[in-house]
This record gives C-alpha cells, sequence and structure tokens, in this order.
C-alpha cells in the first residue's frame, strides 16, 4: 500500500505467479517443476519452452560433473598441490601442480553460475505455474506465437535490455568479483602460484604505519591527490570550457565555425599520441626546456617532472588543453538550445549581463550537465592515461611504491603489473570504488538534475 501510494499511477502490481503460490496452490506437475525444470510446461503443451527449460538444467548438470564441482571443492583451501618431478626411464618428468589464480576464476564463475540456476529454478516454477492458471482460465496454455508476441509488444523492453544485461554480467560483475575476491588472499609476488585465504590481513596492512610498501600514510595522500586532481580536472575544464563556449557563441562574434573547429583539433589527434609529445618537449632536455634556455628567459631546465608541485601543476595545465574542447562542444550545443524568451524577459525586466548569466544560463547549464560533471569527476579519478603517459606518477620518493602524481588507478597498476602484488592492488581497487561510488551517489542525489527530472525551472 506504501509503494503504491508512492508511485501512484505509475504502480505496478506484483506478479501473481510467485514461487510461494507455485509450491502452495500449484498442481503435482507443478511442483515437480522444481526438480524436473519445464515438467509444467511441457504436460500444458509449451513444448518448447519446457525443453529449453530443462536443457539448461542437464546443461547445469554436466558441467558441475565436469569440472563444476571440482572447482567448488579446491576453492576453500585454493589448492595445495604443488608442482612436482619424478623421474621416468632417466629422464625428470614434471607434474602439474594446482594454480590458485585459475582455481579462483573458476570457483567465481562457478558460484555465479550456481546463483544463476537458482534463478533459473525461480523461472521454472513461475513459468510451469502460469501455464497451469492460464489453462485453467482459458482451456490452454499460451503457444509458443502467443509468447513471441508478448515477448516483441509487451516486454520488449526485457528482450532489448537482455544482451545489455548478459554483457554486463560477463564483463563488469564477474571481474569486480575476481577482484574483490583477490583482496582476501596472499597473491603476491612472493606467491604467485600457490596462494591462500588470509581474510582481512591485505586491508589492515593498507591502514596500518607499518610503514612497508603500502601503508595508511601513503594511502591517504594518495587518495587526497587523486581527489584534488579530479576536483580541478573536472571544475576547470567545466569554467574554462563554458568561457569560451559563450564567448563563441555571442553574437558579435565572427567566424564561429572556425573557433570552434581550431578547440576541436585536439578531440581528432589521439590523445595518447598527444601526451606523449608533450611529455617529451616537457623533459630537462626538452624543446621548451633548450628555447627558454636560448632565449635567456632561465638559467638552469624547469623541474616539470621532477618537482612534486610544478609536476602536479602540470598535469592539470596539459588536462586542461585535452579536456576543454569536450566541454566546449557540450555546452554550446546546451547554450544553444536555452529558450530566447528566456532572455527576452529578463531584458525588458532590466536585468544585466551578470544577472541573466546568474539566473538564467547558469542554472540551465548546471542543471543539465550534472550527470556529466558526476561522470566526468569519475572519469578523471580513473584518468589513467593523462598521469600515467605524461608523468608515469613521478617524482617518487626513493623507496616509495606511489610518485607524487600517482592516482589510485595508476598506483593500482604499478602494485598489479610492475611489483605483482595483485592482493594490495585489489585492496586499492575496492577502496577506489568505495570513494567514487559515495561521492557520486551523494552529489547526484542532492542535485536538480535527480530532484526535478521532469524540466528546469
Amino acid at each position: 500500500m506504501k509503494r503504491r501510494r508512492k508511485l501512484g499511477a505509475d504502480y505496478v502490481a506484483p506478479s501473481p505467479y510467485s514461487v510461494r503460490n507455485a509450491l502452495t496452490r500449484g498442481d503435482i506437475f507443478t511442483k515437480l517443476s522444481a526438480v524436473v525444470f519445464g515438467l509444467g510446461n511441457i504436460v500444458r503443451k509449451q513444448f518448447v519452452k519446457g525443453i529449453a527449460l530443462l536443457a539448461l538444467e542437464i546443461a547445469f548438470i554436466v558441467f558441475m560433473i565436469v569440472g563444476g564441482a571440482e572447482y567448488l571443492s579446491k576453492l576453500p583451501g585454493l589448492g595445495d598441490q604443488k608442482q612436482g618431478k619424478k623421474l621416468v626411464d632417466g629422464f625428470w618428468v614434471y607434474t602439474a601442480g594446482d594454480n590458485s589464480v585459475v582455481i579462483l576464476l573458476y570457483g567465481v564463475c562457478t558460484l555465479v553460475i550456481c546463483a544463476l540456476f537458482v534463478y533459473l529454478w525461480t523461472i521454472s516454477l513461475k513459468c510451469a505455474y502460469k501455464a497451469e492458471c492460464l489453462t485453467r482460465e482459458h482451456g490452454k496454455a499460451p503457444s509458443l506465437s502467443d509468447d513471441l508476441h508478448t515477448l516483441t509488444n509487451q516486454k520488449a523492453n526485457q528482450l532489448l535490455m537482455f544482451l545489455p544485461t548478459l554483457g554486463i554480467l560477463v564483463f563488469t560483475v564477474l571481474p569486480l568479483i575476481f577482484m574483490i575476491s583477490m583482496a582476501f588472499t596472499s597473491y603476491d609476488h612472493k606467491h604467485l602460484t600457490l596462494f591462500d585465504w588470509v581474510g582481512f590481513r591485505n586491508f589492515a596492512e593498507v591502514f596500518s604505519n607499518s610503514g612497508g610498501t603500502v601503508n595508511a600514510g601513503l594511502f591517504m595522500s594518495v587518495l587526497a591527490w587523486t581527489l584534488v586532481w579530479a576536483f580541478f580536472a573536472t571544475f576547470l575544464n567545466f569554467f574554462f570550457g563554458m568561457f569560451f563556449a559563450m564567448i563563441i557563441n555571442r553574437r558579435t562574434t565572427r567566424f564561429k565555425g572556425f573557433w570552434r573547429a581550431c578547440f576541436s583539433m585536439s578531440i581528432a589527434v589521439p590523445q595518447f599520441v598527444s601526451l606523449l609529445v608533450m611529455r617529451t618537449m616537457l623533459q630537462p632536455t626538452g624543446a621548451i626546456n633548450r628555447l627558454l634556455m636560448e632565449w635567456g628567459w632561465i638559467d638552469s631546465a624547469l623541474p616539470f617532472f621532477t618537482n612534486a608541485t610544478w609536476a602536479r601543476v602540470t598535469v592539470i595545465v596539459i588536462n586542461l588543453w585535452v579536456g576543454i574542447p569536450y566541454t566546449i562542444m557540450q555546452i554550446t550545443g546546451i547554450l544553444q538550445n536555452i529558450p530566447a524568451d528566456l532572455y527576452e524577459a529578463a531584458k525588458i525586466d532590466g536585468a544585466n549581463w551578470w544577472q541573466i548569466f546568474v539566473k538564467i544560463t547558469m542554472p540551465y547549464i548546471i542543471f543539465v550537465l550534472t550527470p556529466y560533471l558526476i561522470t566526468t569527476f569519475t572519469g578523471n579519478v580513473n584518468n589513467f592515461n593523462v598521469i600515467y603517459l605524461l608523468s608515469a606518477g613521478n617524482p617518487t620518493p626513493v623507496g616509495s611504491s606511489a610518485g607524487k602524481t600517482d592516482l589510485l588507478i595508476t598506483w593500482l597498476y604499478k602494485l598489479t603489473v610492475d611489483k605483482n602484488d595483485y592482493n594490495l592492488g585489489a585492496v586499492i581497487g575496492i577502496m577506489t570504488f568505495i570513494v567514487l561510488a559515495v561521492v557520486s551517489l551523494v552529489t547526484y542525489r542532492n542535485s536538480g538534475s535527480y530532484k526535478n527530472e521532469e524540466a528546469f525551472r
């Protein structure tokens, strides 16, 4: 009732064909569908649907017999058999041992498949109970053509969302579960083949002050710089892009297309090419330092990537050059769609240019671009390209695993690819996800784009 009062006309009543009703009110064939999938549908002449459900059940059973049960049995211990060798006919023959990475990966996949099988079990019961009810009401269950017609009309949204949902499950959810699982193991450079579960020991190491490769002080330093970088990289791009877009969009500005094309040139050039060129030019012996010294403006090379402050300012400034054109394109489209009668009414009321900007232009832009700004902020937190290709995280103090310009994402990359400490990298990945989720959800739920989705006020 509360949900009905809250949603009003948008309220959709729950389906009467539930698992609970199937088990309590269904006939013998419906209840047996919990054991033999599709039996209730086959009895009621829905042969294609029933055989498809039964085939999926058989496929799951075969999968579990062939290898799924074995990986599930090894998952609690992640394997314990080391590679060995034995002498056969005067030759050493190596026997393969367990590989904990493979066991963890296939174990996680098996758990997900088991969860999908439970979901398939609910579908089998619901379909059998629905076929029973419709047969009782109309004398027969819907045919295959009726089901296809319903699927392409009333349930077209489910049909269209099936493949995207499957893609998210396979390419996002599964790797995420695998990464989270890795954070609770001892999978590091010392245990690359065989490792074990260690509980929250990796989290304790990250948040301790023991002074190891990863510690609380280093983590907080990298996290603080990541948030500072994301803030400046997002909002400086936004405000400068808005400034240039408004100047180009003025009636008195000539050659609008030419100026927009100039700003769009950096989009046309591959970003990694531009960043690597800029990195070369800003080296101590690069073109910029050499030109400045030849002109007599400086006596020694500027420390673009050898001083922490210089390096951080450098990556922020170069990111402006890379990111402003995108903002210009976004805001140009918004400016051209602001209703002209709003400006005319404001001028009739005697508003000056600043009042028009503050009361009309800026609120309209913020209302439309709030989701884009949140997405951009999230992307900048994970902006691997700009940082790694430009500064590679440098300068890096001696003995430290993270440089002064390293973000959480580049630090994670170094821990995993360079140092093979996959467990600590997984912990950093989890913390990055938590920070992004909290910031994005809190910001978006308090924005006008969320609270007033219908229209701009």
